[in-house]
């Protein structure tokens, strides 16, 4: 039989397929051929012993090299250096922070603008810097969140030491890597428990403590239009206002931003900062 080149071929024989079949290769009718013998091996001699085929031996796996493993100092492929406590910058040479690579902590009650300004202020300065807000990060906790509102006990303290250990281990590792950043934080001036000592401790003497105190009327009318568990009742927000009051004559920069607005605030805090840097407040 003869295909046509280019043809497909046939397909291929089996039993039951093909030009004969199984019953063929037995029916010894003449015309009909079985299938030819196969070829005797090498060495091959009639009437001689034969010895069964040795089957190979397994051979031996292809040598494979052990995949190194990643350090503990990196991720991805960005080298990680070693957070330490971030000590103080050093004086810039232009007005303002310029490029100075500084850790930041501002303080103050609910309402007013700790956030808004401390977000503004990283977003508007020439050099890398980052925000990190320590009620962002406390509720980061999902299930069984300690909400401070309900009642301050050991475990929404507990919570608040985790959150600021945290903001602290992140601040300290942007700083290693050229990275600035400002936190924020209601810290009250007496009560050591949430004080500027833990802040100190997990961050490094080189933090730059501002507080942001405006007046009550302003903190209350900033509160009121806040929603969830962000909004405090009206006797809440007065009793920390007075609190907070406790800042003045301690020796940190304080920024009445009563009248300002959230551009204004930003600029007097990086004007307040400089100066911090030139002469670091004692605390």
């Amino acid at each position: 039989m003869q295909h046509a080149v280019g043809a497909p071929l046939p397909p291929p024989q089996g039993p039951g397929i093909g030009p004969w079949t199984h019953q063929d290769q037995h029916s010894g009718q003449p015309g009909q051929a079985g299938p030819p013998p196969p070829p005797a091996a090498p060495g091959y001699r009639p009437g001689a012993p034969q010895h069964a085929p040795v089957a190979p031996g397994p051979q031996p796996p292809a040598p494979q090299h052990a995949p190194v493993p990643p350090s503990r100092e990196t991720t991805g492929h960005v080298q990680l250096p070693p957070g330490g406590p971030v000590p103080l910058p050093a004086p810039p040479a232009e007005p303002g922070t310029g490029a100075a690579t500084l850790a930041v902590l501002l303080i103050g009650p609910a309402g007013a603008g700790k956030t808004t300004v401390a977000k503004l202020w990283a977003a508007r300065r020439r050099v890398p810097t980052a925000h990190v807000s320590l009620d962002d990060v406390r509720e980061w906790v999902c299930s069984g969140f300690a909400d401070p509102q309900a009642g301050w006990n050991d475990h929404s303290e507990a919570q608040y030491r985790l959150a600021r250990r945290t903001c602290g281990f992140a601040a300290r590792n942007f700083l290693a890597n050229g990275i600035s950043c400002i936190l924020d934080d209601a810290v009250f001036p007496d009560r050591p428990v949430v004080g500027l000592g833990g802040w100190k401790r997990h961050v490094g003497p080189g933090l730059l403590p501002v507080v942001l105190l405006p007046g009550l009327e302003v903190v209350l009318e900033r509160n009121a239009a806040r929603s969830g568990n962000r909004r405090l009742s009206d006797e809440e927000v007065a009793r920390i206002h007075g609190r907070m009051a406790g800042w003045y004559g301690s020796g940190l920069p304080i920024i009445d931003n009563s009248t300002y607005d959230v551009e204004t605030t930003a600029r007097v805090l990086d004007d307040v900062l400089a100066r911090s840097i030139a002469s670091p407040p004692a605390w």
